[in-house]
């Protein structure tokens, strides 16, 4: 797969994070490979970036997974039973402590902005990762004693200190002999307890955790009627393993009766209580078993989290293994409703990390967007939120299946949810990665995050989106939500503001600003949707970026030239001496050399002159022409003898039509041009020989061509307003009219009254000035170009009309001549 484009404020993150891993190794730059897999870059609190393959799109969908078993938890504590104390070992890193065989590497290929790399080692999001690594331990820690591990939990344990210490040493002389790390901030040695595996191990033996029922537990009483249907609805959800819970619940029931009072009373509390006992009752609850399916339950309220860890019954029922719920902290109550829901799901994957990872399970949600975003095997998109990419990132190294559940099915999770336990600080942090990310986003846009925050409440669209967003879509055919609901699950809240991706969605009242912002150094349009693309968004904001450039009078008079057009030949004439092309060669061994071509036959002229006034280039040439005979064109650059009056006054009596190039443009001129260079050339070569001037024309090669310069066709109308290169000072672009089409690819463009400039097509270009000359005629469908026709005889030329469907469009076609060929006008006489 292609590289996914990376934001333009990401980037130099990006590449500092490459250039850390590839100085440590664990990445190589590979020229090809026949794997790719694009990477997310996944943001932190520090600033920085982690970089995550997502595997899941390329080399997890052809794995055949290794199903090496992970081991039993009755085999674990069966191992360790009779211990004292207890250490538990953290290993650091694990996966990445894994080098890779040689011929492994290139499926863990990584595509990047910057080229591909090849990973030297095993690392998180490869679904055969934890099998392998479940395998490499056992074999690692093969024959030692008082220890067990489920991937990188390591517990050790001894009759008493002494045997625990030995026990201990042995595993870490095993460690460093196949050079693993530990973490050491995570270790803990020769406890009375600890937990591992969702249980508590002491010297008496093996305990349950409260962990598993404590959110039940510790529900607090309902305080309206919306809570107690949440509750009842849980204990319904249970009902088949509780056949006399209607009877329980009845006082409960009580309360939802039309017209009663709220009133919580004894009878009530005593309900409540029993029902919570019940559902924690071995009747309900199961023990964990690695044979059966495994189900996590997930849900989010608008305060609060609830999961329900399971497992299938052969019957096809579901029994609980575990329960837990936490509300909301400050920061996530703010989340969008998206997220929250997202927020369930992570929450619950950590809480019940260990039945969980390395084996298969079925996440089940009540958001169905959730079960396109999360689907294992789907790629993540570039354009999520910044939050919910983490999220996705995260769950890449589990194996799961996601089920959508209809709320009105999903109650178990959904009363947890609404009556959760109180947040405390081990379950989270006031402020994500995210947040702090966006805070620092903002900083860029030298706009506060409150003034973003404030206006966006105050902003008549964006405080109805921002609703929207944090409670949950409907359908709206507002035609002002349009853009935001194509973008629903996309779009989070961030510190009161609204997010699209990593990008901040500006107020109207700031838009104006932030394109001053994006503009402040003259960038280009694409440099300036580039900027925007990693910072702002809001509807229509590229259209917004192109019009403030051609708005902009300084970009305007420094813009490059056009880009270089299809290329048009000059057309070859049907006879000989139609159509010649001249130009001065020299100075060169003291003389300068008229160079004369027929452009049907390339035949050459040379004749060296020492005056190159406009009286002896004339004299010159009436004695080629006496020879040769008149021409219908002469094709020259701008020379002070071709554009002098004495010139146009005998190229006019002897009707020649005189083509001149654009000023600045030699190409037009081009096979004159080209054959002065190849006639220097050639004299270079021959001035070592010995003969004089003119014996070395005579020997010049006869029949030489030279190459006919291949021109550019594009048409401009009269009366359009075009931008033409400037020549006189530091703007090199000024605004103009066509007046005149003197050929193919020459133009007269008025710059000022009376000023009129002559410009190849390659000096013109489509104008963005803010210029009203030549308004009148936008509008009319049907517009005159005067072209200066071959003939040069009185017979007027044919009026050519150019009909378009949209003034404003390019001429799809080049215009063709539609003058008729003559015969070639016998030499009568010469005059002048």
């Amino acid at each position: 797969m292609k590289a996914r484009p990376i934001p333009y404020a990401l980037r130099p993150k990006v590449e500092q994070e490459l250039d850390r891993l590839e100085e440590e190794g664990i990445i190589t730059k590979v020229p090809t490979s026949e794997w790719a897999t694009p990477i997310v870059p996944v943001v932190k609190k520090s600033g920085g970036v982690r970089i995550c393959g997502d595997f899941k799109v390329t080399i997890n969908q052809q794995l055949q997974v290794d199903q090496y078993p992970l081991p039993r938890i009755d085999d674990i504590f069966a191992s360790l039973s009779g211990g004292e104390k207890y250490s538990k070992i953290d290993l650091r890193q694990a996966y990445l402590q894994l080098e890779m065989k040689e011929e492994s590497k290139k499926y863990l290929t990584i595509n990047t902005h910057r080229g591909l790399y090849q990973y030297n080692r095993m690392l998180f999001g490869v679904a055969s990762a934890p099998a392998i690594w479940q395998r490499t331990i056992d074999q690692i820690l093969q024959g030692l004693t008082g220890v067990q591990c489920i991937l990188d939990d390591m517990v050790i344990t001894g009759k008493n200190d002494r045997e625990h210490l030995v026990n201990l040493e042995k595993v870490m002389k095993r460690l460093e002999m196949y050079n693993l790390s530990v973490n050491k901030e995570k270790c803990k040695f020769f406890k009375d307890e600890i937990e591992f595996c969702g249980h508590k191990i002491d010297k008496h033996g093996l305990h349950k955790t409260e962990d598993k029922i404590k959110a039940i537990l510790d529900t607090p009483e309902p305080q309206n009627v919306t809570q107690v249907r949440s509750i009842l609805g849980l204990m319904n959800y249970y009902h088949k393993f509780l056949p006399n819970i209607s009877s329980v619940v009845r006082p409960l029931h009580r309360l939802l009766e039309k017209d009663a009072k709220w009133n919580w009373n004894e009878e009530c509390q005593v309900s409540f209580k029993r029902a919570k006992d019940l559902v924690t009752s071995e009747q309900v609850l199961c023990h964990y078993d690695p044979e059966l399916p495994i189900r996590l339950a997930c849900d989010a309220s608008p305060f609060g989290l609830g999961v329900v860890l399971s497992h299938k019954m052969q019957d096809g029922t579901e029994r609980p293994i575990a329960f837990a719920s936490r509300s909301l902290n400050k920061a996530e109550r703010n989340y969008s409703q998206i997220d929250k829901e997202a927020l369930g799901i992570i929450f619950g994957v950590k809480k019940f990390h260990t039945y969980l990872y390395g084996r298969k399970f079925t996440l089940i949600t009540d958001h169905m967007p959730l079960v396109s975003i999360f689907n294992p095997k789907k790629g993540i998109s570039t354009t999520s939120a910044a939050r919910l990419q983490r999220y996705a990132l995260f769950l890449s190294g589990y194996t799961y299946d996601i089920e959508y559940k209809n709320t009105n099915k999903h109650t178990n999770a959904d009363a947890l949810s609404r009556i959760p336990q109180e947040f405390t600080e081990a379950d989270g942090e006031e402020f994500d990665a995210v947040d702090v990310f966006m805070l620092k986003q903002l900083e860029h846009l030298s706009l506060t995050n409150n003034n973003i925050r404030r206006e966006t409440a105050r902003d008549k669209i964006l405080s109805r989106v921002y609703e929207l967003v944090q409670k949950g879509w409907t359908v709206n055919d507002d035609i002002d939500l349009k853009p935001y609901f194509n973008r629903k699950n996309e779009l989070s809240i961030s510190q009161g503001c609204l997010q699209w991706g990593i990008r901040t969605i500006v107020p109207t009242k700031f838009r104006q600003q932030t394109l001053e912002l994006l503009h402040s150094a003259h960038p280009g349009v694409v440099k300036m949707k580039l900027l925007a693309r990693s910072y702002v968004w809001w509807p229509r904001i590229d259209s917004e970026i192109e019009s403030l450039a051609k708005r902009c009078s300084g970009c305007q008079k420094h813009h490059r030239n056009p880009k270089q057009s299809p290329l048009h030949p000059w057309e070859w004439p049907s006879s000989p001496w139609k159509r010649i092309h001249i130009d001065f060669a020299g100075p060169f061994i003291d003389h300068m050399f008229l160079i004369v071509i027929d452009a049907h036959s390339k035949w050459p002229e040379v004749i060296p002159m020492k005056s190159t006034t406009s009286t002896q280039t004339i004299r010159v040439l009436r004695t080629i022409f006496a020879r040769a005979g008149l021409p219908e064109q002469i094709v020259s650059d701008n020379g002070p003898q071709f554009v002098s009056a004495e010139f146009q006054t005998f190229t006019k009596m002897n009707g020649i039509t005189h083509i001149k190039s654009a000023p600045y443009h030699p190409a037009t001129n081009g096979l004159a041009e080209r054959f002065v260079q190849t006639f220097k050339q050639s004299l270079k070569a021959m001035r070592g020989e010995n003969a004089d001037l003119n014996k070395k024309l005579a020997n010049f090669p006869f029949g030489i061509s030279a190459i006919l310069p291949i021109l550019l066709m594009l048409s401009y109308l009269w009366g359009e307003t075009v931008a033409v290169r400037d020549y006189r000072g530091p703007n090199k672009w000024t605004s103009g009219l066509v007046t005149k089409r003197e050929g193919p690819l020459n133009y007269q463009v008025e710059v000022s009254p009376n000023s009129i400039w002559k410009r190849h097509a390659d000096q013109i270009r489509n104008s963005d000035f803010n210029d009203k000359q030549g308004e009148e005629i936008k509008n009319d469908k049907t517009v005159e170009l005067e072209i200066i026709p071959d003939e040069p005889t009185e017979q007027p030329a044919q009026d050519l009309q150019l009909k378009q469907q949209d003034s404003e469009q390019p001429l799809s076609e080049p215009i063709q001549r539609r003058y008729p060929l003559r015969t070639r006008k016998p030499v009568t006489k010469l005059n002048l």
